[in-house]
């Protein structure tokens, strides 16, 4: 039972602290949608993904109503596209991409997940065919949001992929310069990429995932940061009880909505995700949980150490108050989506330098980060193979959506808009690594990763 007192705490975190249910993300697999047929194919999928989601967006609005939870985003995850066309006798996945954003706007989702393809081993037909559609298919669509698998604890880094992964973005980049290269927005690179998340841009519904699921993702930054401000002055292990408290309280809200939301769509819950995903609104910013920490600013001497102490408490409260908490659960970083951070950036206390160490604790990596359009593809590949050995040796998912904004330099904004905020234009290291990305083939896996 939900007591008074909970509820009146869980309203005022609603009404005075940004809590809110950032996605109802309903992952759909599309195995059965398989055939040789190119129009086939596309049919099938929009009619499997408009049938499923077809109550998705108004259960979502009535949940919002009954329990007054804002609820931000109703989103859809598929199967990968490489895994479910793997059949298809086509030389580009275009069309696919054409079909999921008409199915997405159909249902009235603002995202859909899962023009993806997993080559940490290396690529299939299907997979390169994906790969090589990316740039033509988020110029032409709204909605779309992929995504690539280049590396994984178990199996190393694909480092053929990570060059070709430089090139894409850069080609994304500049078919998308008359939108600020907002291509690059919806396209994420990972290392150990789960197969749950409900977050955008890389949600997929993994194979081994059911045939359809219901997965929540949770933000709370200005409750956590209410919370701290309260405990201003207490020693670390206050600190993390406070932390791991707040957690607790805000999973719990998303675990309500989450049954709720399976019971009326019908659909098995999958998993809640407890990440700390802030937005572009005051009061709704993880770099101020380190102001109220005692940090100067993000980017100062202490800010790693701050930022593990968070994603670390943040899970262990959250798994406390479900027990199916997944995804990626933790604390996000992006620099686009938290003034905070902005202004952190533009004082000069956070480089893309300190961005990759605080990666190394953070729930995810570097995120919406905006660099000058000028930036080499080998230097982009450089920084995703960077990021995927610190996910690789850390057993952590680890990311990189990073945007190179065709025709901007370091210091210039640039406004991306909604939640995907607005970005000064990032400095990146100018020395080259040319050679070392043209060497090709994988980098094997650390030998902790033999655990059989």
């Amino acid at each position: 039972m939900i007591s008074l007192v909970e509820v009146q705490e869980t309203n005022k975190m609603i009404r005075e602290m940004n809590l809110d249910v950032r996605t109802i993300t309903m992952g759909i697999s599309l195995m059965d949608c398989a055939h040789s047929d190119l129009k086939v194919f596309c049919t099938n999928i929009y009619d499997k993904i408009t049938r499923s989601a077809e109550h998705l967006v108004k259960t979502g609005e009535d949940l919002e109503k009954q329990f007054g939870v804002p609820i931000v985003n109703k989103r859809i995850s598929v199967t990968p596209i490489s895994i479910a066309a793997g059949s298809l006798n086509t030389d580009s996945y275009v069309p696919v991409a054409e079909a999921l954003d008409r199915a997405a706007k159909q249902v009235g989702v603002n995202f859909i997940g899962g023009f993806s393809a997993l080559v940490q081993k290396g690529c299939t037909k299907g997979d390169r065919i994906l790969i090589d559609s990316i740039p033509e298919a988020l110029r032409v669509t709204d909605r779309v949001c992929a995504s690539v698998n280049v590396g994984s604890s178990r199996s190393g880094i694909n480092m053929d992929a990570v060059k070709l992964m430089g090139d894409i973005i850069k080609q994304t980049a500049e078919l998308t310069a008359d939108r600020d290269s907002i291509g690059c927005a919806k396209l994420v690179v990972f290392c150990n990429a789960v197969e749950d998340n409900p977050f955008m841009a890389g949600a997929f519904h993994g194979v081994g995932e059911r045939e359809c699921v219901i997965n929540v993702g949770v933000s709370g930054p200005g409750v956590v940061k209410r919370a701290l401000e309260e405990a201003k002055g207490q020693d670390f292990e206050t600190l993390c009880e406070t932390i791991k408290r707040t957690a607790f309280k805000i999973t719990r809200v998303g675990q309500l909505v989450a049954q709720e939301a399976s019971k009326r769509l019908g659909v098995p819950f999958g998993i809640i995700d407890l990440s700390l995903a802030p937005t572009p609104e005051i009061g709704d910013s993880i770099a101020e949980i380190f102001q109220v920490m005692g940090l100067e600013q993000a980017g100062a001497p202490g800010t790693t150490a701050a930022l593990a102490i968070l994603n670390d408490n943040v899970k262990k409260g959250g798994v406390m108050a479900s027990s199916y908490v997944g995804g990626l659960s933790g604390a996000f970083i992006p620099v686009s989506e938290d003034h905070g951070m902005i202004e952190a950036v533009q004082k000069g206390a956070l480089t893309l330098e300190k961005l990759e160490a605080m990666t190394c604790v953070c729930s995810v990596g570097l995120d919406m980060i905006a660099i000058p359009g000028s930036t080499s593809k080998e230097t982009i590949s450089g920084i995703i193979a960077d990021e995927a050995a610190i996910g690789m040796i850390n057993q952590k998912t680890t990311a990189v959506r990073i945007i190179p904004v065709i025709g901007k330099e370091v210091g210039e904004m640039v406004e991306f808009g909604g939640l995907l905020g607005y970005a000064p234009v990032m400095s990146v290291n100018s020395f080259g690594c040319e050679s070392f990305i043209n060497r090709g083939g994988r980098i094997p896996a650390p030998i902790h990763s033999f655990k059989n």
